[in-house]
């Protein structure tokens, strides 16, 4: 071997860069490297936070723009279709009940009722999605109206010509109500009540919020250290840039806090004072209908207690409507003292007590009705059901349910507008801030930087 060979140094190994990590780790061995990681950890917390409030208020402003748009009007719209349904119900056998060509008012209401339900069907239809339970409800209640129409106007021609089958048609109809238009608009009801239960969830975006509060006081807490590093490596009491940094984050932070915390009051407000009175006034009306119905499916029946020459089974379907009349009774009762409790007070208030007193009024007629109509007075008691006082009555305890239904419906409104407030401008105005933060820091901290070059 040549002694060339042996002087010949040994070929340098280059050993390959290390990862993430060994970078960092190089960097926080010099003052420059560290300054340089406060800074990617400050900018990567502000653009994050910017984002994440960006996010948060446009989660909030959604959801509760999809509660007051869609959510809680299909409540509404559900509660009519139920109504107006029920309502059709009772009319029809009211006006069966008077027997010839029905009173012009009985007509002119039955069909007010059935195109308030078909409009209220077609607005829910739009505000469904094309599949779920309400969706299949919607679809039945449209087929299922057309039926119940047709079934009403044979019960009408027939009963104008004195013909007993009038009786059967109605019956029929009745069922068709009873067992399919209302338990669907029931559903419908129910399901509607779900998406304002969820769509007060959505409203709220805790888990956005939640994440939103924690980047925000990380961002503080970073700001505040990196400000106390740099004090105490460079011999400076203030970094104006920083602390102008960390005032902008605190007016995020209190903006953001007041605008959230005022969205959840008045959510709330607009739940208590809102949406649980409305679903409760509106199962107070529903069951309120539920009840007339009753006693004029019993009497369209001829099914007094006392008419022992009758069918069983004609007999026997009238003990359940009468059963099924004390029933809803003793609900309406306990609908109404719950009324009471929660709306004690202003129009609502007032609304409620003038409708508990009706109600009183009105099942001492309907006592009165049955008592004639067992001691064998059809007639009379026919006359005492729909005649006016009763039937004025009626009115004014259904009327007062309404007007409380109305102020409670303009509570959610206003509340539910309030809630949204401010929270459209909060979607631009978080990441602006946000990046005069990013803005702010990069001046702080690249001003020492310069220094070390």
């Amino acid at each position: 071997m040549s002694t060339a060979q042996l002087d010949r140094p040994a070929p340098v190994v280059v050993k390959p860069s290390g990862g993430v990590l060994d970078r960092v780790a190089r960097l926080r061995r010099s003052s420059p490297g560290r300054l340089q990681l406060i800074l990617a950890g400050l900018l990567t917390l502000g653009l994050l936070t910017g984002l994440v409030a960006g996010l948060t208020a446009a989660a909030a402003g959604a959801g509760t723009a999809d509660l007051g748009n869609r959510a809680q009007p299909l409540l509404v719209e559900a509660e009519t279709i139920y109504s107006a349904l029920a309502d059709a119900d009772t009319t029809a056998a009211q006006a069966f009940l008077a027997g010839g060509l029905e009173p012009t008012e009985l007509t002119r209401r039955y069909e007010d009722d059935l195109d308030r339900a078909t409009t209220a069907l077609t607005s829910a239809a739009r505000r469904t999605p094309e599949t779920g339970r309400s969706a299949d409800a919607i679809r039945q209640l449209s087929a299922d109206v057309s039926r119940y129409a047709a079934l009403v106007a044979s019960a009408r021609a027939n009963n104008r010509q004195g013909l007993p089958v009038g009786a059967a048609y109605l019956s029929s109809a009745s069922t068709l109500s009873r067992t399919s238009l209302q338990p669907q608009a029931q559903a419908l009801f129910q399901a509607a009540q779900r998406e304002v239960d969820d769509g007060y969830g959505d409203a709220r975006s805790s888990w956005w919020t939640a994440l939103l509060v924690v980047l925000l006081l990380a961002l503080l807490t970073a700001l505040v250290l990196a400000q106390r590093y740099l004090s105490r490596s460079t011999h400076r009491t203030f970094n104006v840039p920083l602390l102008v940094a960390t005032a902008v984050t605190l007016v995020l932070a209190l903006g953001v806090g007041g605008m959230l915390i005022s969205q959840r009051v008045h959510l709330s407000e607009a739940d208590t004072e809102g949406s649980w009175p409305v679903a409760l006034l509106a199962e107070t009306r529903i069951a309120a209908l539920r009840e007339r119905g009753d006693e004029a499916l019993t009497l369209a029946a001829r099914a007094g207690e006392g008419d022992a020459d009758l069918p069983l089974a004609t007999r026997a379907a009238a003990g359940d409507l009468e059963a099924d009349f004390d029933l809803t009774t003793q609900r309406l009762d306990e609908l109404l003292a719950d009324a009471g409790e929660i709306m004690p007070d202003g129009t609502a208030g007032a609304a409620v007590r003038s409708a508990t007193a009706a109600h009183r009024t009105y099942v001492g007629a309907h006592d009165r009705v049955r008592k004639l109509d067992n001691g064998g007075d059809y007639d009379a008691a026919v006359a005492l059901a729909i005649g006016a006082p009763t039937s004025a009555t009626f009115t004014g305890f259904t009327g007062d349910i309404g007007r409380a239904l109305d102020d409670r419906k303009a509570v959610f409104s206003d509340e539910i507008g309030a809630a949204g407030r401010g929270l459209g401008l909060l979607t631009v105005l978080g990441p602006v801030l946000a990046l005069l933060i990013c803005g702010l820091v990069l001046a702080g901290i690249r001003a020492r930087l310069e220094e070390y070059r």
